[in-house]
C-alpha cells in the first residue's frame, strides 16, 4: 500500500512537455495534445496521449457538438470531466452521461466503435466546459480482449485529504494510503486527480522503476525545489526514484498519471495502437468490414 509519508530519493525531472496549439475534434471539443506516443514512446508508457480540451465557454445550442461515430482497437480511453457534461454511446452497448468529476473508462481491446458528444442538457443551456482524454496503452496480450465500458461517477471515487491540510487527491486509479481507486485495469496504474493549495512540501510516494507524469491543468507547483510547472504544462521523470517531491502549489489542479512500463514496439496509425503494421492493417481491414460493430440509430 502506498503511504503518505517521505521516501528515499525523488524522482527527477525529466522534461516539462507543452503544447499551445490547439485543434478541434469534431465540432465540440477544442484539445491541446500535451504528450503523444509518436514523439515520447517509452518515456510515458503505458500511457499513450493526452487531450485537455478547454476549458471554454459555450453558448446555449440545440446542435449535437461532439464527435460522432469512429472506432479505435488496442488501447484504453479515459475521460475525465471538470465542467460540463459528455454523452457516450459504443458498439459495445456501453454509454451513459459524465459530468464534473466523473470518469469514463473504455477499453477499445479488440475493437469498438463510438460516440462522443456534450450533453443535451448542457448544451441548451452552455457553459463552461472542461475535460481531459487520456489514452493507455494496453499489453500485447489484452489487444484483442473483449471492449468494456466503465461508468465511474464521482461518489465512487474516493478522496484521501493530504497531509497539513496540504489539499486533496481524488483516486481514480491505483492505491493511496487506505484508499483503492474504482477502476479495473489490464496493467499496474495509478490515476490520483489532485487539488493542491499548500506551498509547503509534500512528498507522494510512486513506485520505483514506474513512468511518472504530473499534468497541471491550472496553479503552478514547483519539483525539487527547482523547476515549476505551470498550467497545461505536464512533467515528465525519471523512472528511478519513490516519490515526486512538491512545493510552492499555487490553487493547482493536477493529474498524477504513473504506470509500470509496457515494453512492447508501439505501432499506431489514427484511431488504432498495435504492435506491428500488420496488426494495423488488420484493423483498418476489421471495421471497414464491420466485425468492430455499429452504433443503433
Amino acid at each position: 500500500m502506498l503511504k503518505n509519508k517521505p521516501q528515499s530519493s525523488a524522482k527527477k525531472l525529466q522534461r516539462i512537455q507543452r503544447n499551445t496549439e490547439s485543434h478541434w475534434v469534431g465540432n465540440g471539443f477544442p484539445v491541446r495534445s500535451l504528450f503523444t506516443y509518436p514523439k515520447l514512446g517509452p518515456a510515458i508508457s503505458p500511457f499513450l496521449l493526452f487531450d485537455y480540451a478547454g476549458p471554454m465557454d459555450f453558448p446555449p445550442t440545440s446542435q449535437r457538438l461532439g464527435v460522432g461515430e469512429h472506432p479505435h482497437r488496442g488501447f484504453e480511453t479515459v475521460t475525465i470531466v471538470y465542467s460540463g457534461e459528455v454523452e457516450h454511446r459504443d458498439s459495445s452497448g456501453g454509454g451513459g452521461k459524465i459530468g464534473p468529476g466523473d470518469v469514463q473508462w473504455m477499453t477499445a481491446a479488440s475493437g469498438i466503435v463510438h460516440e462522443e458528444f456534450h450533453g443535451r442538457d448542457f448544451a441548451q443551456r452552455g457553459g463552461l466546459f472542461e475535460m481531459v482524454q487520456l489514452w493507455v496503452n494496453l499489453p500485447a496480450k489484452y489487444k484483442m480482449s473483449p471492449p468494456r465500458y466503465q461508468n465511474i461517477l464521482n461518489d465512487q471515487i474516493p478522496v484521501v485529504k493530504l497531509q497539513n491540510g496540504q489539499g486533496t487527491a481524488r483516486i481514480i486509479a491505483g492505491e493511496f494510503e487506505e484508499a483503492a481507486g474504482p477502476a479495473h485495469t489490464f496493467s499496474p496504474i495509478h490515476v490520483w486527480d489532485l487539488h493542491l493549495t499548500s506551498e509547503q512540501q509534500i512528498d507522494l510516494p510512486v513506485p520505483e522503476a514506474f513512468n511518472t507524469l504530473l499534468a497541471v491543468l491550472k496553479g503552478t507547483v514547483m519539483i525539487n525545489h527547482a523547476d515549476t510547472i505551470g498550467a497545461a504544462e505536464v512533467g515528465i521523470f525519471y523512472s528511478a526514484g519513490d516519490h515526486l517531491c512538491i512545493s510552492n502549489a499555487q490553487n493547482a489542479t493536477v493529474l498524477l498519471l504513473c504506470g509500470e512500463p509496457i515494453d512492447e514496439p508501439i505501432v499506431g496509425s489514427g484511431p488504432f495502437v498495435m504492435n506491428t503494421d500488420a496488426e494495423i492493417r488488420q484493423a483498418k481491414a476489421d471495421y471497414q468490414s464491420g466485425k468492430m460493430g455499429h452504433l443503433m440509430s
